[in-house]
């Protein structure tokens, strides 16, 4: 039986794809994805996948058609008898339905879960899950990298005399807390309410960033409208020197681009977890590479070996 390692990728991220099979030495499985004329999708696997160890290349942010992609390629590796298969999720999407917050309402996550499973994976690969407890809803491995290291390293040289680090809201706090205690920075948190989606009000500000370089930490940017309202509050209410943003899952939704551009934000740093093709339109962003980190945590499975010291 073979062990041979197959990197596929689906369309979500096909440059993400290309990066880590070049990381690691090869090419990517020839794979040809069309569409039929009502716009569904057909998967073929062009290549004999029997016995080998295949790795599914797929974030799965918006459109929903990139999940059904990736459950297609899923079923079709399956069905062409690997030996083993793990599903590569850079952004796994719906993380933000963990749980029941209000009557009748699905948990979209587990249900994200229960699908990657049935489609066949037997491990799963992903990076900064919106909520970690999301792994309990998988009954098989998962592997689940950090940022950090990448996103840290941008910093290193950064003088840490007049750091802060702030938390733009409560769920971002142990994060935010993880990076000030690397940084030696201190630390901010900003308290707010959600009335209801893609809407945020501070209410209070707890911590000094006065004179300060602060750099808000959080794992994705949606609509960036809490972004927007954290850097305007350090900036215009609590005397920050200059306001950095930092996080992993750039989705920029909707007018997201428009609202950071007009914003005090000096420098939007984020991950390649999504494809970046639109972010030439806000020169303020920069792109740091995670296909390196994929690559070797892709190796150290292949080859059965530890992942934690990725991120310990």
């Amino acid at each position: 039986m073979s062990n041979e390692l197959v990197i596929i990728c689906g369309t979500a991220h096909p440059e993400m794809g290309a990066r880590i099979a070049k990381h690691l030495d090869m090419d990517l499985c020839d794979v040809a994805i069309d569409r039929f004329s009502d716009g569904e999708i057909q998967i073929k696997i062009k290549e004999n996948i029997r016995g080998t160890d295949v790795f599914i290349v797929q974030p799965t942010m918006p459109p929903a058609d990139n999940i059904m992609e990736m459950l297609l390629l899923m079923d079709a590796v399956r069905r062409a008898s690997c030996r083993r298969m793990t599903s590569v999720i850079p952004y796994f999407g719906y993380a933000r339905q963990d749980r029941k917050d209000q009557p009748r309402v699905p948990i979209g996550a587990k249900l994200m879960a229960e699908l990657i499973i049935t489609a066949g994976a037997q491990r799963v690969l992903t990076i900064d899950l919106h909520a970690p407890q999301i792994q309990g809803f998988f009954d098989i491995p998962l592997d689940h990298l950090y940022s950090a290291p990448v996103l840290l390293a941008h910093f290193a040289a950064w003088p840490r005399e007049n750091l802060a680090v702030v938390a733009p809201d409560v769920g971002s706090i142990k994060m935010a807390r993880s990076f000030a205690k690397r940084l030696k920075a201190s630390l901010a948190i900003i308290d707010k309410r959600r009335p209801c989606p893609n809407e945020a009000e501070v209410m209070n500000f707890i911590g000094d960033v006065r004179d300060r370089d602060v750099i808000i930490f959080d794992d994705m940017i949606d609509t960036a409208g809490t972004l927007c309202d954290a850097a305007r509050e350090c900036m215009e209410e609590q005397g920050a020197r200059s306001v950095t943003a930092c996080c992993t899952h750039p989705l920029f939704s909707g007018k997201a681009l428009e609202r950071l551009s007009a914003s005090p934000i000096k420098e939007i740093v984020v991950s390649n977890t999504i494809p970046f093709n639109r972010f030439a339109e806000c020169p303020k962003v920069k792109v740091l590479d995670m296909s390196h980190l994929l690559a070797d945590a892709i190796e150290r499975i292949h080859l059965e070996k530890t992942v934690s010291e990725l991120f310990l």
